[in-house]
């Protein structure tokens, strides 16, 4: 029996990642959005594109949640994308609304499934997920420093001229504005960034990565980013459903881990087949943990605004 994998929401970001697992044929996909035939007419088309590359998987567009059952990973990337000028914060209430219903719909179902959460603010609507599921942390976490690190790695490429094979970069703390980039464990073939980039410039990659979003959203002017956060989110599920114990840049839930607790936060996160098999620390220096703290502050306050419209959970 293959492994079933629903995504809530078929817009760009949704359709996307269903395109990139197909591909992959490492699942059987199930393509849920309220807006009916929409996500029907994205799954046919893409049925029908498989033969061309010669991929078995089963793609299922629906409107009915019952359609997802049995699922082994649920990926929720439903809710209204940033405009120029939003902040990911903005976000907040209208995305809290649609992460409720997509999580108590997905629960009942699928009651032994891991999530995998891109909605934004993404850190408060895995928070959010959690505490309407009860599931332990291990079952829910939040795609968004495999993205960002991917673009500072995509920036570095371009600075260097230099393949991004070679290139490792690490992006920790909160998916918005005060993430935190970590300029000396990341490196280009072994040697870390600030070795071989002058300061100007790895500092408007570290801006640029901040904000690399945003720069997204203002370019497109209609909505935001879909090709890289949808992969980002494939590589998760590759590493959940093949047991790769991959250590990848990812939002968890922290027990203590960097001194944090009661929030999600980005982190070192060991994906393997139970989900959120471990979170690594690193050792950083006095101005990383000085950012990181600051990024942890900027979350705890977002959930804490989560907690005002929502008080019961």
């Amino acid at each position: 029996m293959r492994n079933k994998v629903s995504i809530i929401g078929a817009g760009q970001t949704g359709a996307t990642t269903a395109h990139w697992l197909a591909e992959r044929e490492i699942a059987d996909i199930v393509l849920l959005d309220v807006l009916e035939g929409m996500p029907k007419g994205k799954g046919l088309d893409l049925q029908q594109a498989l033969p061309i590359i010669g991929k078995d998987v089963v793609v299922t567009g629906t409107s009915n949640y019952a359609d997802t059952a049995g699922s082994d990973i649920v990926v929720i990337t439903a809710g209204l994308p940033r405009k120029p000028g939003m902040s990911r914060e903005d976000l907040l209430k209208a995305n809290a609304e649609i992460i409720t219903k997509a999580a108590e719909e997905t629960s009942k179902v699928s009651p032994n499934a891991i999530y995998i959460i891109l909605t934004n603010p993404l850190d408060t609507m895995a928070y959010l997920t959690m505490q309407l599921t009860g599931l332990p942390r291990e079952r829910v976490i939040g795609q968004a420093g495999i993205l960002d690190s991917a673009r500072m790695r995509a920036f570095v490429g371009m600075e260097l001229g230099v393949s991004v094979e070679n290139i490792q970069c690490y992006v920790l703390g909160g998916h918005g504005d005060e993430m935190v980039p970590l300029t000396k464990a990341s490196n280009v073939a072994g040697i870390p960034l600030d070795k071989v980039l002058p300061a100007d410039r790895l500092a408007a990659i570290v801006d640029r990565t901040r904000k690399g979003g945003g720069e997204i959203v203002s370019l497109l002017k209609t909505g935001s980013a879909f090709y890289a956060p949808s992969l980002a989110v494939v590589q998760m599920v590759d590493a959940i459903l093949k047991d790769k114990q991959l250590i990848v840049p990812a939002s968890a839930y922290m027990q203590g881990e960097y001194g944090l607790n009661g929030i999600f936060f980005g982190v070192p996160a060991q994906l393997g087949r139970k989900g959120l098999e471990k979170v690594w620390e690193y050792e950083l220096s006095e101005e990383e943990s000085a950012a990181l703290k600051k990024s942890a502050a900027a979350v705890a306050e977002s959930i804490d605004n989560l907690k005002t419209l929502i008080p019961n959970i």
